[in-house]
Parts: C-alpha cells; sequence; structure tokens
C-alpha cells in the first residue's frame, strides 16, 4: 500500500515561492493604495481650486479662507501641512491649505496646498498655482498659472514626486522644497 502526500522539502519550496511573490507584491501593492489616496487629493485639490477660481472672478479680490468659498471641503480637522500658510481643513491624511503672498511686481497670488500629515510621506503633496509664481529667486521655468504641482518638502525630497507619481522635471526650488511638473 502506498500513502500519498507531500514531502518536507516540497512544502519548504512551496512557502519559499509564496514569500518571493508576497515580498514583491506587499510594495506594488502599498504603490497602488498611495496613488489611488493621492489621486482623491488632487480631485479635492481640483475642486477647491476650481472653487477658487470662480470667487475669484466672482468677487475680483482673492479669498482670504476657504469659508469664502462655494464648496464643502469634506475635511474637519484643523492640523496644518505648513506654519506659514493658512486656514488648515485636514483629515487624518492630509491637510488643504491656502497660500497667499505678493509677486515681485505687488500683484497677489494664490496657491492651495494638499499635503500628507502622517505616514511615510508626511511632508509630501500637491499645489494648485492660481495665478503662477514667477520668482526670479527660485524659477526655474514654472510654476504658471493653473499648474498642478507635485511637491516634497525638503526632509523628503525624490521620494515621492519621482519615485511614485512619476514626475520628472524640477519646476521650482525655494520654500523648503521642490515642486514637480505632474505627468
Amino acid at each position: 500500500m502506498r500513502k500519498n502526500g507531500f514531502t518536507l522539502i516540497e512544502l519548504l519550496v512551496v512557502v519559499l515561492i509564496i514569500g518571493i511573490l508576497a515580498a514583491v507584491a506587499v510594495p506594488q501593492y502599498k504603490k497602488a493604495v498611495e496613488k489611488s489616496r493621492a489621486t482623491q487629493a488632487i480631485t479635492l485639490l481640483k475642486s477647491v481650486a476650481e472653487a477658487y477660481k470662480t470667487n475669484l472672478m466672482a468677487t475680483g479680490s482673492h479669498a482670504t479662507t476657504f469659508d469664502q468659498l462655494d464648496i464643502d471641503i469634506p475635511f474637519s480637522g484643523t492640523t496644518p501641512w505648513s506654519d506659514i500658510l493658512r486656514d488648515a481643513h485636514s483629515n487624518a491624511d492630509w491637510s488643504l491649505q491656502l497660500g497667499l503672498t505678493t509677486k515681485d511686481d505687488h500683484t497677489p497670488s494664490a496657491v492651495i496646498f494638499m499635503g500628507r500629515i502622517s505616514g511615510k510621506y508626511t511632508g509630501t503633496g500637491f499645489a494648485y498655482f492660481i495665478d503662477g509664481w514667477e520668482d526670479p529667486k527660485y524659477y526655474l521655468g514654472g510654476p504658471h498659472a493653473d499648474t498642478l504641482s507635485c511637491m516634497e518638502q525638503s526632509s523628503v525630497v525624490n521620494t515621492y514626486c519621482k519615485k511614485l507619481m512619476g514626475s520628472t522635471d524640477i519646476i521650482q526650488i525655494g520654500f523648503g522644497g521642490r515642486f514637480y511638473d505632474m505627468p
């Protein structure tokens, strides 16, 4: 009478193959999850930017808070991504903030930031430049008006925009980090 079954070596080979497949699949899964989160953040950022531009055209002046815009922001927290920006609306992962400044020619300029405030990619995110940002001190070819950029603070340069989001060209260095063209 012959007994059917697996040898210990055969079981170890199967376990080894499963381990190799898991080692390859888990990082790809994490990358896909992060890209999905980034896509959601970009969608909200673009919606807020459109509401900001609509308000700018209707009133002729820049909004100083998100409450002045005709849009419901689904974030109830107030954790800021940056202390120099204003009006933070946040959830567990992201902080939406408004940046207002004056260009070299003394015209007002607005940029809306969506930055990561927790997890592996803290200090990264996206910026939507409403008016453009032609500051010759930092200017490398952009960003221009109505531009979406990927951004990384100095502590996390080259870990998010290039490796995860596929950005290639640095368009601006300054403000504590780098801005990249979105692919």
